[in-house]
């Protein structure tokens, strides 16, 4: 069988390069029983007692979770509360597989390793316990099977899972919980295969300056043993090699080393290097062990904050669970590698889960760069002591070793066991804080979900360091970027902030193998929807928003116009490292003139490199390019910053000129000999240009038809205002040389309307809005509105029909009045879609089709014979297209967006904020409705629109 070869493989080649080549060291064999991960599993024999496909013998992947692969009963942890269910799903797993143990590995340790399984575990070789039931489901544990193996021939591993655990305490820490509850070998198996004079196990504490200790664990130690020292940079860096005695039986050693020139770890230049550690005895090697460490220097200072290297840190964080879709928590590094590029991505630089993380993924963050708070389980409740002691203890004797692990949790909201905090210590030389995450506890509080205005003790009179590890929840559209700006910004200006954990990465979306139908994948409704990224990390808008929010490098304000110099205020947002590390280009984008009426796409028509000085972590500095001539020709200034090891940072992007003049050159005109006419028929007006009419309503102002040479545009029962009341006190049409007019004149908000209609069959609105106190209803000559969260005019289109947009502004996403950043100009196209974010799993299409999209210039909204054309010559105008659908499987409370104006398409001036699971008036200002204040003798507010039906030739 091809595990056999295998083990012969490792084996002689472990005894040739021993016997052959005296002087190198014997390694601790790893050889797999199960695949590696879920993506290259290993069959093995697999009977279930209850739910599907169960009480048959059968064959499962290992690693995997027994209900991805067809067996058992999904179970979600919120049973017992808005699910409402009686505690299911306690079918247990039994597993048998034949492996053959080569008849070398006699006079060897052989360990046999669980990454993890859930959640009592039974194990047996050969019929034979190998040790006490291991209860816990999301840790690694090992037991001593030597004495059971058969050396040379066949051997049984039979594992009996239980997933429900007969630990009443690992049931409520684990099972009562709001996440999946899956079952099975999630993590892989493998023997570990060592001489028995060994190294068992260590623990460094490795500083910035290049010192390090390093606690041993020993065993079979004889006379005259050494341990030789030696570290190997990754790029073949050449280091000292230290020698240490050690005693005879000696069980446990410290040792103790510094090497020159050794670049300390953090997250920006996540230096690394391999320890090597080889035990000898008269000059033969017994054992060497591997193990790639970083050095940094923590610092844990109350009543001050969190040092890395003797900086003081802002963590920017979110919450990570180990999950796939089709494959639960049974991951793989290469989901590890993608879900820790997409954090660097958002410009983040912590993660936090609920539980250790497969250690693939501690690699990971150690290798790109990222703090990692590594957490106990325990979501609302805790473990025993006994049993919480044996988990810390595996938790910490795994990953004690990782310098992305800064800090250890102790559960979870209430899942404290005050007396296991010890425990964490007892095995770390490095002395990891160690916090019960949303309490103010021991000088650091972590509380939960604060509002913007949080206070009273814990932030505007704190004593203690502050850094909530949860933060911005996510259910749906909700939270992360939206109002991420206005909390940060505020927080920051705290001395004891030390950063925060956004709720959370992903959508947990599990692929339903029992389901039949279409509908495959199950978050529970709103319950596991918390996602910045979908189930496959499909990337919401916030994405975008907190890779603005968060960039290490933040530009001033400024407005690009006549008098531009080419020259910004940029502030270093980094800890550790200098901007003139990074790299910084520029781009003038120009589109066509006919660029929204075909498939022409914005070009560069310049470029550059832009200088970064030396601007230090806090510092904020004026960097300048020089324009090209040509700059003015442009329409988008586009500036591209990338980091010292060539990610983007962001991409920003500024428009050279205001919308008058890109409404100009954007809208065809066309020349013509004939003149718009207007016409009254009773209660009706009707604008002709070339072969564009339209109908106007005398009583109400709306538009009640649009028709061209082809077709009829159904834009219709609009403008009706947004935010304020109007009625039509006067109807006025002119002639206007070859122009024909109509003024629409109200009482209320809107003050006037005038229509004008082109000879050539382009038309125009000229709105003004609140001009006239008194007619808008005010008082003593002023007028005043609180709590507008929309205001502007709306129209009925149909949907039917509509099968894409392009359009000139800020895209390509929807956005909320609390999240624009994360949008850039340019010229942005997407199909008609319906995705309904934390619920379209099937067909996740980002961007959305619907909602408000920021700063329209033009916009061609594609619907076959029905397409029309808008440009705006005003400034920050929202376009509105339609109404996104709302979930259908939420839970109350779970908001998942404000309510929209009446109509389908709107052009607004204020549109609603988006809240987390907070009420909006927790939020901050940016996050609260406007008010409006209009005195005698102001101009109003205006708006002008273009629009264009008319069937011109498209592409």
């Amino acid at each position: 069988m091809l595990l056999k070869k295998n083990f012969l493989f490792i084996a002689v080649a472990a005894l040739t390069t021993f016997s052959a080549l005296n002087g190198f060291a014997q390694q601790t064999d790893k050889v797999f029983l199960s695949g590696q991960d879920f993506e290259h599993p290993v069959k093995w024999d697999f009977y279930c007692t209850d739910g599907n496909n169960s009480k048959t013998w059968s064959k499962i992947n290992v690693p995997s979770q027994w209900e991805l692969e067809g067996f058992g009963e999904y179970t979600y942890g919120r049973w017992y509360k808005e699910l409402n269910q009686k505690e299911p799903s306690k079918e247990e797993g039994l597993y048998k597989y034949e492996f053959e143990v080569p008849a070398d590995y006699k006079g060897k340790d052989v360990l046999i390793a669980f990454g993890g399984a859930m959640t009592d575990t039974e194990v047996k070789i050969n019929g034979k316990l190998a040790g006490e039931i291991h209860q816990g489901g999301f840790y690694e544990f090992k037991y001593d099977i030597t004495s059971l193996l058969n050396y040379g021939t066949k051997n049984v591993l039979e594992v009996h899972v239980w997933k429900h655990s007969s630990n009443k305490s690992v049931n409520a820490a684990e099972r009562r919980a709001d996440w999946w509850l899956f079952g099975g070998i999630y993590r892989p198996v493998w023997l570990e295969v060592s001489p028995k004079t060994q190294i068992q196990h260590i623990a460094v504490n490795p500083k910035m300056d290049g010192s390090i200790t390093i606690d041993m664990n020993l065993k079979n130690i004889a006379k005259n043993a050494v341990v030789e020292a030696t570290l190997k940079g990754l790029d073949g860096e050449k280091f000292a090699t230290f020698t240490f005695p050690i005693k005879a039986k000696s069980t446990k050693e410290t040792i103790a080393a510094q090497w020159k020139n050794v670049k300390p770890w953090n997250p920006e230049t996540p230096n690394l290097y391999d320890l090597e550690l080889v035990l000898k005895q008269n000059g033969t090697v017994l054992h060497k062990v591997e193990k790639r460490i970083g050095f940094r220097t923590l610092e844990f200072k109350k009543q001050d904050g969190i040092y890395v290297n003797g900086t003081k840190i802002i963590m920017k964080g979110i919450n990570r669970h180990s999950f796939w879709p089709e494959g639960g928590r049974s991951t793989s590094k290469r989901i590890s590698e993608l879900d820790v590029k997409l954090i660097k991505d958002m410009n983040m630089n912590a993660v936090r889960g609920h539980y250790p993380p497969d250690d693939h993924f501690l690699d990971v963050c150690d290798s790109l760069g990222l703090f990692v708070l590594n957490e106990l389980a325990g979501w609302q409740n805790s473990y025993d002591t006994k049993t919480g002691t044996k988990l810390v203890t595996e938790t910490v004797v795994r990953d004690v070793n990782h310098p992305s692990v800064i800090i250890w949790d102790n559960g979870n909201e209430g899942g404290w066991n005050y007396d296991v905090d010890k425990v964490f210590a007892d095995n770390d030389p490095q002395k990891r804080i160690v916090i019960h995450p949303w309490a103010d506890f021991n000088g650091w509080d972590t509380h939960h979900y604060p509002t913007y205005l949080t206070g009273m003790h814990r932030f505007n009179n704190g004593e203690n360091v502050f850094f909530p590890t949860e933060f911005m929840h996510g259910t749906y559209d909700n939270g992360h970027g939206a109002a991420l700006e206005d909390f940060w910004t505020r927080y920051k200006q705290s001395p004891l902030f030390a950063g925060g954990f956004m709720w959370a990465m992903l959508d947990e979306a599990v692929f339903r193998s029992d389901w039949k139908g279409e509908t495959k994948f199950d978050s529970k409704g709103s319950l596991a929807a918390d996602g910045i990224l979908g189930p496959h990390r499909e990337k919401e808008g916030s994405y975008y928003t907190v890779k603005e929010v968060w960039s290490p490098i933040q530009f001033e304000n400024k407005q690009v116009n006549d008098a531009f110099d080419g020259s910004f205020l940029i502030t270093n947002d980094y800890l550790f490292s200098n901007l003139n590390s990074c790299k910084m280009e520029y781009k003038v984008l120009k589109s066509d003139a006919n660029i929204l009426y075909t498939d022409a796409v914005q070009a560069a028509i310049s470029s550059g490199t832009i200088d970064i000085p030396s601007i230090e972590p806090g510092e904020t500095r004026k960097i300048k390019f020089a324009l090209p001539s040509n700059f003015f020709e442009g329409d988008v200034l586009s500036i591209t910053a990338n980091d010292i090891h060539g990610k983007e940072i962001y991409t920003w992007t500024w428009p050279i000129h205001k919308p008058n003049y890109y409404a100009a050159k954007f809208l065809v005109s066309k020349t013509t000999k004939a003149k718009a006419s207007v016409v009254q028929t009773g209660n009706e007006v009707v604008l002709k240009g070339s072969d564009i009419s339209v109908t106007l309503d005398k009583t109400t102002g709306e538009i009640l038809a649009v028709k061209n040479a082809t077709s009829v545009i159904p834009l219709t029962n609009g403008p009706r205002p947004v935010g304020m009341k109007a009625k039509v006190s006067a109807v006025q049409v002119a002639q206007e040389g070859d122009k024909a007019s109509c003024t629409v004149t109200y009482t209320g908000g809107l003050t006037s309307i005038k229509w004008i209609m082109e000879a050539d069959g382009r038309f125009k609105m000229e709105l003004i809005a609140l001009k006239n106190a008194e007619n808008a209803g005010g008082f003593d000559g002023a007028y005043f509105e609180d709590k507008i969260s929309a205001f502007g005019i709306t129209f009925s289109f149909p949907e039917k029909g509509v099968t894409g947009m392009k359009w000139f502004g800020r895209g390509p996403y929807h956005v909320w009045k609390n999240r624009i950043k994360g949008t850039t100009y340019g010229v942005w196209e997407k199909a008609y879609n319906t995705t309904i974010t934390g619920e379209s799993f099937e067909n996740l299409v980002y961007p959305e089709f619907k909602g408000y999209h920021a700063n329209m210039i033009g916009a061609n909204l594609k619907a076959g014979a029905s397409s029309f054309k808008v440009f705006s010559e005003s400034d920050n105008v929202y376009l509105r297209l339609f109404t996104p659908d709302l979930p259908k499987n939420g839970f109350p409370g779970s908001n998942p967006q404000p309510a929209f104006p009446e109509g389908d398409i709107s052009f607004m001036y204020e549109i609603p904020a988006m809240r987390d699971f907070k009420p909006l008036e927790h939020q901050g200002p940016e996050s609260q409705p406007t008010n409006i204040r209009i005195k005698k003798g102001d101009d109003g507010i205006s708006m002008n629109l273009w629009f264009d039906f008319r069937s011109l030739t498209e592409k």
